[in-house]
């Protein structure tokens, strides 16, 4: 039984007078109905009914113990089959029948799922009193249909069929949801309209199926049975749609809800903790020193131990509340009816005492620690993602404090108010185009030839002027926000690099991507429909990662730098030198590019030991046959150095600024031609000479 049905099994908590008596009304209605049906149904009615009626009734009985589970439904009981076939006994022998087989289905399937009797009872009568009212439907148009007299379906009746079916779904609509309106104490349009679409859909569906049910009822016994190959064919379509949205709602490791089943679940039960005035709880985890067990043991170990946190996990809370895996070694936990942060802090002892125990996997025993970040609704936030950004404050100001447990507060988050405001101008910015992307050139520093650009983001504010990435990506990252700014940077740039491609500029632009991105399995995917869109070679696009990124969980990163591959995507390691990346990974990824941090090339003339660490650098990417970009290039001094070392490129203010598309096109324009006038006129210039002219 579903969690939503064993709270419909309990009493409502207010209301109760109301409720009962609207029940018992429609009970004792209904029961008026189907006994007065009954009543009138002999033996004879059996007998010319003969043996189509039982095979109606059997397949009758099993559409209702199976349920059709279709993906996106809104009730958890799935759609019952049952209903195309009741309403052909409807149609073609009467109301009698029918709700003696409805009412038999109903009462054998609430038993099967443990319904409590009020509810068999209801459901018994309001089916009677819908169904009632169909017929009225048909009397309406002058038929009567007995098992003496059966309806015969044929164009003339199907506008009484039409109507039949409206009464039918308006009446068992209707009461329905003034039941539940009763029970739960929400809106009464709400449970009426909400997902209205679907149920008149599913509904319009199976009923529209009856008519030619009663078409092959009409043809005997024997043809019956052959409905069950259409029938299976709809069961095994919905289960695959099933598995599809299992599959698109769910971790592929751990079988928990991802972040987009969760983000649905929080805002549903967010809008219910609203109207019934309870606290909702976001709890985010990330387990302590998991990248250390990780790179030691490998990701199969890994993998394996974060299935075991998940089922601990998922153990510790209750049915009704939400375990998700947001990706790598996060978590998040959904916690309803919080009364008091006391309460959630008892919640996450007990998440720090479950995973307290060892793990055991393979005669190995692994100890995890977990810090946890925990913000209340409605208290730190009314929405889910300021949810999410608070609890994530809370989790690192637990792991820096080593707390283990931090509940949100503004005292820790002193820039809150500023980021989220800056957070929504950013949303803002996206939608009115404020976001422009510049470009830089770099070129070979033998040659002196633009080998490509760099596309650097821009944010364009109304009232701040330009305003610098580094106070807005960073906020972005940590949101769901940066996917959309991804999405805006590659379309972007691949726009750009299509309309310099098609005029004869054939560079290459670079594109920087964040982590998000490169642990996101469909990136890959993403990348090769875009360029397919814009019609331009991947050899055109360069993705660049920093190397912090690619070595904060090699493994996942590794599975989309090989599927960029694949795709044809070259990949640029970024920032090299500021992190710790080994010659092991270097040599198994799929790199081609390393950019030696900025850092680096600026103190190159003032600083031997910096000047030592470029030269290490470009030898050891040589070495691999990584192809090698100097950042940070201002001076001819830096530039011939550079050339000296054997780099192979260069970028920086002493080639050119980022600039706007506009103007990077003008510039690239004039420097080929540039160069094209250099070479007709000085055919035997040395390469220092070259690179003099480029200043």
């Amino acid at each position: 039984m579903s969690t939503e049905d064993e709270a419909r099994n309990l009493a409502p908590r207010r209301g109760a007078a109301k409720f009962w008596s609207y029940l018992g009304t429609v009970i004792a209605a209904g029961g008026v109905v189907v006994a007065l049906q009954l009543n009138g149904l002999g033996g004879h009615a059996f007998s010319v009914m003969g043996a189509t009626f039982i095979v109606v009734a059997v397949l009758l009985l099993l559409g209702e113990l199976r349920p059709l589970m279709t993906a996106g439904s809104p009730d958890a009981n799935g759609v019952n089959i049952s209903t195309a076939f009741v309403f052909a006994l409807l149609l073609h022998w009467g109301l009698a029948p029918a709700l003696l087989m409805q009412s038999v289905a109903t009462v054998i399937a609430d038993i099967v799922r443990r319904k409590s009797p009020w509810r068999t009872a209801f459901n018994v009568a309001q089916y009677a009193l819908s169904y009632a009212l169909a017929s009225v439907g048909l009397w309406m148009f002058g038929y009567t249909p007995s098992p003496s007299h059966p309806l015969a379906v044929t164009g003339s009746v199907l506008p009484a069929v039409l109507v039949a079916g409206a009464l039918y779904f308006v009446a068992n609509t209707t009461l329905v949801s003034i039941a539940l309106w009763l029970h739960e104490h929400n809106s009464l349009r709400e449970q009426i309209f909400d997902n209205w679409a679907y149920h008149l859909s599913s509904t319009g569906a199976l009923l529209g199926l009856a008519p030619i049910i009663v078409v092959v009822m009409e043809q005997g016994p024997a043809l019956v049975p052959l409905l069950v190959l259409p029938l299976f064919a709809v069961y095994a379509t919905a289960a695959m749609s099933l598995e599809r949205e299992q599959q698109a709602l769910h971790d592929s490791l751990t079988g928990l809800p991802n972040r987009k089943l969760l983000i649905q679940d929080a805002r549903e039960r967010i809008d219910t903790a609203d109207d019934l005035n309870l606290g909702v709880a976001l709890f985010l985890l990330d387990l302590d020193r998991f990248k250390e067990i990780n790179d030691t043991l490998g990701h199969q170990v890994g993998d394996a131990l974060l299935q075991l946190v998940g089922q601990r996990l998922a153990a510790v809370i209750r049915p009704e509340d939400t375990v998700a895996r947001l990706g790598g070694d996060e978590f998040a936990l959904l916690v309803t009816d919080v009364g008091h942060w006391e309460n959630a802090v008892e919640v996450a002892e007990r998440v720090r005492a479950a995973l307290a125990e060892p793990f055991r996997h393979e005669g190995m025993s692994f100890e995890i620690e977990a810090s946890i970040g925990i913000a209340l609704h409605p208290d730190h936030g009314h929405d889910f993602e300021t949810l999410l950004q608070r609890a994530d404050v809370a989790m690192y100001v637990a792991k820096e404090r080593g707390t283990g447990t931090e509940i949100y507060s503004s005292e820790t988050d002193r820039h809150s108010t500023i980021r989220l405001g800056m957070l929504a101008e950013l949303r803002n910015a996206l939608e009115n185009r404020e976001l422009e992307l510049h470009f830089q050139p770099k070129a070979d520093l033998r040659t002196g030839d633009v080998v490509g650009v760099e596309a650097l983001l821009r944010w364009r504010h109304p009232e701040r002027g330009m305003v610098p990435p580094d106070e807005f990506i960073p906020l972005a990252e940590q949101t769901g926000l940066m996917r959309a700014i991804t999405q805006f940077v590659v379309d972007t740039a691949l726009k750009q690099l299509a309309e310099w491609w098609r005029a004869g500029l054939r560079v290459q632009a670079a594109v920087n991507v964040c982590a998000r991105d490169l642990y996101d399995r469909d990136f890959a995917d993403f990348l090769r429909e875009r360029l397919d869109e814009h019609g331009v070679p991947p050899r055109a696009l360069m993705i660049e990662v920093t190397e912090s990124v690619l070595m904060a969980d090699p493994g996942r990163a590794a599975t989309t730098l090989l599927s960029l591959a694949d795709v044809g995507v070259g990949v640029s390691l970024d920032d090299f030198g500021t992190g710790y990346s080994s010659l092991v990974h270097l040599k198994r990824l799929p790199v081609s590019e390393v950019k030696i941090d900025r850092s680096f090339v600026l103190r190159m003339d003032v600083n031997e030991d910096d000047a030592a660490i470029v030269r290490s650098i470009i030898d050891l990417a040589s070495a691999l046959g990584l192809r090698v970009v100097a950042e940070g290039v201002e001076t001819q001094e830096s530039w011939d150095r550079l050339s000296v070392y054997g780099c192979d490129a260069a970028q920086g203010w002493y080639l050119a600024k980022a600039m706007p598309a506009d103007m990077v096109t003008s510039w690239l324009a004039d420097y080929e031609r540039q160069a094209a006038s250099r070479n007709a006129s000085v055919p035997a210039q040395g390469p220092g000479e070259r690179r003099s002219a480029l200043a």
